[in-house]
Order: C-alpha cells, then sequence, then structure tokens
C-alpha cells in the first residue's frame, strides 16, 4: 500500500530540484492563508453579516409593522426612514409580487439575507444582489401589492472583507516572488553542474568551470573538475602511449621494406611484403584510435549536409540517400564523418550497396545505414564494438583490419550522447541503427 502511495506521489511531484523546492517554500504558506481564511471568514466575516443581516430585518419588519399601525402618517413614515436609515423605501400598491426568486447559493451574503428573510417573512420576500453593484433591490409583500426597498451592500456585508483579502494575499505574493528568486539563485549551481557533466559525459572540450553557490554544491563541484582533469590526464596518456608505439613500430617496418627490396627470393618477398603491408594498415587504425580521441569542438550542423558530403565521396550508384527534415544537433565533425565512413565502408567492403536513412521523432535523431551483405549473426552483435574483435567466419577471411573500426564508431557516438544498434536489414545484409539526441 505504502510503495504504491509513494509511487503516486513521485509521479504528481515535478521532476526538476527548483520547483520541488519551490513547493516546499511555497506550500506552508498558501496553507497558512488558507486557514487563516477560513478562519476569518467562519468566525469573523460569517458572524458579521449574519449580525448586520439580523439586524437589517429587524428594521425592515419595524418599517413593516409601524407602517401597518399608522394609517395617518404612511408617507412621513416611509421618508424618515428613507432619511435616516439609507434606506429608499417605495409603497407599490396593485402590483404584481415577483414568484421566482433569483438565488446563488455559493454566496454568503444571499444565504444570510435568505436565511433571516425567511424567518421574518415566510413567503413573502424577495430580493435580488446582482442587478446593482452596490444596492440590494428588496420586495416585502404587503396586501395587494409589496414594499420595494433599495438599500447599500455594506449594509449587510462588512467591507473588511476585501481588505482583509488584499492585505492575506499580496505578502503572500511577495514572500512566493522572494522565494523563486533566492531559489533561483541556490538551483542555478547545480544546473551549471548537471550541465557540465552532460557536456563532460559527451566529449566536448570544457574550457573553464567556476564553482559556485552554497559551500556543498562548490564542493561537489569542485570535486567533479578534479575528476574530469584526472580522466582528461589519463585519456590523453594512453592516446600519446598508443600514438607513440605506433610511430616507433614505423621504423623497423621501414627497414624491413628496405631490406626485402634487396632480397633475390621474390616469392618469399612478396609474401614478407604483403605482411609487413597489412602490419602499416593495423598501425594506421591504431594511430587513427589514439587520434579520434583528440578535443574538437562542437558545432550546430544538419547530419543531412554531412551525409551528402560523404557520399559524394563514394560512388553514387552504391549509396542511396532517403533524407528527412531533420533539427541541428551539436556535431564534432570530423570525429563523426570518420565514424559514418567506418560504418559505410564496412557496408560496401562486405555488400554491393548501401542505403541511407534518416528520420526524426520527437528528441530524437535516428540514423539507418543498411547494406546487402552477409550481416552479423544476432550473438555476435554486441561483441563487434568491442576493440581489437573480429567476427572473419561471418565477415569475410580475406579482410584485412585490427577490429577496432567499430569500436571507434561506437565511442564516438556515445560520446556525443547516442546510442548504436544492429538489427536485420530489409536488404537482407545488416542494419545500423543510430539515435542521437535533437
Amino acid at each position: 500500500m505504502f510503495y504504491g502511495l509513494n509511487n503516486f506521489v513521485k509521479k504528481i511531484l515535478p521532476k526538476r530540484l527548483f520547483y520541488r523546492s519551490l513547493i516546499i517554500v511555497a506550500a506552508p504558506i498558501i496553507l497558512l492563508q488558507i486557514v487563516i481564511t477560513v478562519v476569518f471568514f467562519d468566525s469573523l466575516w460569517i458572524k458579521a453579516n449574519k449580525g448586520m443581516t439580523r439586524s437589517l430585518v429587524s428594521e425592515v419588519k419595524t418599517l413593516l409593522e409601524i407602517y401597518e399601525s399608522d394609517q395617518e402618517n404612511k408617507e412621513e413614515i416611509l421618508d424618515l426612514y428613507n432619511k435616516n436609515f439609507d434606506f429608499v423605501v417605495r409603497v407599490k400598491e396593485n402590483e404584481i409580487f415577483p414568484a421566482v426568486i433569483p438565488e446563488r447559493w455559493f454566496s454568503p451574503m444571499d444565504r444570510s439575507l435568505r436565511r433571516e428573510l425567511k424567518s421574518a417573512f415566510p413567503d413573502a420576500y424577495w430580493f435580488d444582489t446582482t442587478s446593482y453593484k452596490e444596492t440590494v433591490y428588496l420586495k416585502i409583500k404587503y396586501k395587494n401589492g409589496f414594499l420595494q426597498i433599495f438599500f447599500p451592500k455594506n449594509k449587510i456585508a462588512p467591507s473588511s472583507a476585501r481588505i482583509f483579502a488584499l492585505w492575506i494575499t499580496l505578502p503572500g505574493l511577495l514572500l512566493i516572488t522572494i522565494a523563486i528568486f533566492f531559489l533561483k539563485n541556490q538551483t542555478k549551481p547545480i544546473v551549471n553542474l548537471a550541465k557540465a557533466a552532460e557536456r563532460f559525459g559527451r566529449g566536448e572540450l570544457i574550457k573553464e568551470f567556476r564553482p559556485s553557490g552554497a559551500q556543498e554544491i562548490r564542493q561537489a563541484a569542485y570535486e567533479f573538475d578534479r575528476m574530469r582533469k584526472r580522466i582528461s590526464i589519463h585519456l590523453n596518456q594512453r592516446s600519446e602511449m598508443l600514438s607513440g608505439i605506433s610511430h616507433d613500430l614505423r621504423t623497423p617496418l621501414t627497414r624491413l621494406k628496405l631490406q626485402l627490396a634487396f632480397l633475390k627470393q621474390e616469392d618469399l618477398a612478396k609474401k614478407m611484403s604483403d605482411d609487413i603491408t597489412e602490419m602499416e594498415k593495423m598501425l594506421n587504425e591504431y594511430l587513427e584510435f589514439a587520434r579520434y580521441q583528440k578535443n574538437e569542438e562542437t558545432s550546430l550542423l544538419n547530419i543531412n549536409f554531412i551525409l551528402k558530403d560523404i557520399a559524394n565521396k563514394y560512388d553514387s550508384k552504391k549509396i542511396y540517400l532517403k533524407l528527412e527534415n531533420t533539427n541541428e544537433i551539436k556535431l564534432r565533425p570530423n570525429s563523426f564523418k570518420r565514424c559514418l565512413a567506418n560504418i559505410i565502408d564496412n557496408g560496401l567492403s562486405y555488400g554491393k550497396k548501401v542505403e541511407i536513412t534518416t528520420k526524426q521523432k520527437m528528441n530524437d535523431l535516428i540514423i539507418l545505414i543498411d547494406d546487402d551483405g552477409p550481416g552479423i549473426p544476432e550473438n555476435e552483435r554486441q561483441n563487434v564494438i568491442k576493440p581489437f574483435y573480429r567476427i572473419d567466419k561471418s565477415r569475410g577471411q580475406n579482410k584485412s583490419g585490427v577490429g577496432l573500426g567499430l569500436s571507434i564508431t561506437n565511442d564516438i557516438i556515445r560520446s556525443h550522447g547516442g546510442s548504436i544498434s544492429f538489427e536485420d536489414s530489409p536488404l537482407r545484409g545488416l542494419r545500423v541503427k543510430i539515435s542521437l539526441p535533437s
């Protein structure tokens, strides 16, 4: 039971820290205002309204009784009431008394007036509080006509209600506004820290990050900055080490090539030369793996332009583009071109044609790259993105490479905040599905 209630509360609560903090600050203020308002209207306003209404009905009843008992000075009595009691009283003889009473059950003033009139004049009254802004229109049945009375609303409704509502509302709004201003300043450093972490997770270069806010937030930001610098140093050292090893290996390979040029056994020289060429290709892949993490500025680009630019470098008869209108996204152009080129090269190496499709879905950009090659077995699709992993039996024994192409591709896509997956293609080959946040 408590678990279900907890899930329900989580669903209805806002997700962002600012709005949750605002609820914590504003809810007690609003609740206090509601309690004070209810207590005021129940104990003060309603009681005052009831007493004023009862007094007015008593005045009307007294007027009617005096008017009936004194047959000689009726006009003088009406004039005195009009003068001293702030009434406008007229006697309407031989006129039809209205049978329908306009009711507003939600109005405390109407309910109080109806209750008092009903006890004093059962089924012989009619009133209207809506036709005039500041005046109540009252009719009391009298013989073959009725007594028409106009009186101001402030005789039955305390004027302090509006002042009270004003005084209780404005300070509350002022306090909530001040709370919003301070909460914005307190949550802004957390938002900046989250954005910096997101940018760093995507591999973007963070030139300057200044911790700010409360002491705990500053400490978290400071530790994040230290962690970011340690990770950056580690990645640079790894890339430099791999790049250095690859460069150092080029020198003995070059010497071996020179020695093979003087070897008299041509068959043996050719086989060794082929092995050296394949080793050079492997070294080039190592160097590419080491260089792709190089810091590169992101740019807001349309992916369709990048795909068209890449397709122009290949045979147009082998690549087919089906591009929809898509949103511009932040990319590192050179890295992403290398990523797409790796996938297209694989498709053209093992198949005859490649079909590229782009789709825009809500907040995601989808890129589908299909080929008509042999494909990848389903149980091997998670392994092919591992570094140095090769599936020669399924993708062809005669293909050279060290198994870093898809690993580089996966790292580049993940550094952009996206994901890559492999499916069966409608072309009976492999479909590479790339999802990027837009």
